[in-house]
């Protein structure tokens, strides 16, 4: 059986067998069987291969993976846990955006930091100037989610009204090309901030105000599962968001 998802990988990376086996120090009919009959390549060659083709390990080679080891190396993920969203600085805050070249996101209800901060308006901005795609999800202020939240977190309407807020203060970004706003009717479980591969995830805790709740720093690495699971869930509330404005 063929390895397709190898297959293609080489593919969208214009990468011949005999140009990868060069790179990598392997015979070409090594490479060809790894792509033609699913041969699992030692784990040196896997993570070279995954951090050539900008893929998981595990995605590139499912069955070579244990469940041990990729517990192993999803716990190497987690760079730190803070016990409050309020603990992380300023500056980690601007540091943490600026680290994204290529892929920038926020996925909140309000959000209304970021809103709020003229220092991390200012780098998205630039980041999207530079090339970046951002993406911000925003909670949509007249979903029963939002308004439940509110309940939740003893503030009833004012959780609205703080998303109505955060619109009007990002309104200045929505004109600039390469960054993008939807809003969503999900359950918030987490919120999430993506800068490339390294993400901020806020843990929502029943009754405590987003801020007041743990957040964990993460790092996506070849073979690790965690990250992984956020970024996915980010794409999933995000095909399911509609354009500010639109019912």
């Amino acid at each position: 059986m063929a390895n397709e998802r190898l297959r293609a990988a080489l593919a969208e990376h214009n990468l011949t067998y005999l140009a990868l086996a060069d790179e990598l120090g392997v015979n070409v009919k090594t490479v060809e069987r790894w792509v033609a009959h699913d041969y699992i390549p030692f784990p040196r060659n896997r993570h070279r291969l995954a951090t050539r083709l900008g893929r998981d390990e595990v995605y590139l080679f499912p069955t070579a993976v244990t469940g041990q080891r990729a517990g192993a190396v999803s716990e190497s993920e987690i760079v730190r846990v803070y016990p409050q969203l309020s603990d992380i600085s300023a500056d980690a805050w601007r540091t943490f955006f600026e680290s994204g070249d290529n892929d920038i996101g926020i996925l909140v209800y309000a959000g209304l930091f970021v809103a709020e901060s003229t220092q991390l308006q200012r780098v998205i901005r630039k980041k999207a100037k530079a090339g970046a795609s951002v993406r911000i999800l925003l909670g949509d202020p007249d979903d029963s989610h939002v308004a439940e939240r509110g309940r939740e977190q003893g503030i009833g309407e004012a959780l609205a009204a703080k998303v109505r807020n955060s619109m009007v203060l990002f309104s200045t970004l929505a004109t600039v090309p390469g960054i993008e706003f939807r809003t969503h009717r999900t359950i918030l479980y987490n919120s999430i901030f993506r800068a490339d591969d390294t993400l901020l995830v806020n843990t929502h805790l029943y009754g405590l105000p987003a801020a007041q709740a743990p957040a964990w720093h993460l790092r996506r690495i070849p073979g690790g599962q965690l990250a992984g699971h956020y970024l996915e869930s980010f794409e999933r509330v995000w095909e399911s968001a509609l354009p500010i404005g639109e019912p």
